[in-house]
């Protein structure tokens, strides 16, 4: 099972589960993912999804063994990321409890939750420049939402990573948390909104969305086909091929 999934009164708390792989976020664990929530976003004694990692990693970023060989055009057909628009778009709330590592593919899944908890340890970063790829799972749209263009273009450019603190002030996260209380007190989050009527709770998430998401769509189309785009490039090979032989990419002449 890539994921572990327990009911807590009206609360669904889903924990990533392929600490082998530092929770990467393998096509197969998006693929139970939706499966189990498609049927709890329409239960009615459902009225929260709680999502989180471990105390090292929330999710280290997507599975990069699973894609680095593929080619541009395997990227098209298979229009790979896709899936993940299926749980941005589960109209009951989500929280994400962060703690330890939100790289890549992590950050952008806790990015598509309504709520993100951090605990005092949790570093966010979209780190995909360093693969010679940019972010894919619609982090350039919704970093840059969330946090503007400047701080944006400082971490999507350079890969680095930012504290739970900097990510806060940013507007990255809407609580910072000691590492030890994150999961205790996400939960009391995840309950408090849970009890309300899901019918309030679906209105107000969808219109908050509605004031920032004009144009957000085609934003993820376009950003999706230009990281599909870049399988057809050298960088794009150095630099996964490099991530998989744990040394520096080379990407002098490219």
């Amino acid at each position: 099972m890539n994921i572990l999934i327990e009911r807590l009164g009206r609360v669904v708390l889903i924990r990533l589960n392929r600490p082998q792989a530092r929770n990467a976020l393998s096509t197969q664990l998006m693929t139970e993912l939706l499966e189990t929530l498609r049927g709890l976003d329409n239960d009615p004694g459902v009225g929260c999804f709680l999502i989180t990692g471990t105390k090292e990693y929330f999710a280290a970023g997507a599975d990069i063994k699973e894609m680095s060989a593929k080619s541009c055009l395997e990227m098209i057909e298979e229009d790979y990321f896709a899936g993940w628009d299926a749980f941005a778009a589960f109209r009951t709330p989500k929280v994400a409890a962060v703690a330890g590592f939100a790289y890549g593919g992590g950050c952008e899944l806790a990015m598509m939750c309504d709520v993100i908890i951090a605990a005092e340890s949790a570093r966010f970063a979209l780190p995909e420049i360093t693969l010679g790829v940019m972010p894919g799972m619609g982090g350039t749209q919704r970093l840059t939402r969330l946090i503007g263009r400047a701080k944006s273009m400082d971490m999507i450019l350079t890969g680095r990573s930012i504290c739970a603190r900097e990510a806060e002030q940013a507007g990255l996260v809407s609580r910072v948390i000691a590492t030890d209380d994150l999961l205790e007190q996400a939960l009391a989050v995840a309950q408090r909104i849970g009890g309300f009527p899901r019918t309030a709770t679906r209105a107000a998430r969808e219109a908050v969305d509605r004031s920032t998401e004009s144009g957000m769509r085609e934003g993820i189309l376009f950003e999706r086909r230009v990281f599909h785009g870049l399988f057809a490039t050298p960088g794009q090979k150095e630099g996964m091929r490099a991530f998989l032989e744990k040394r520096e990419p080379r990407f002098e002449q490219m």
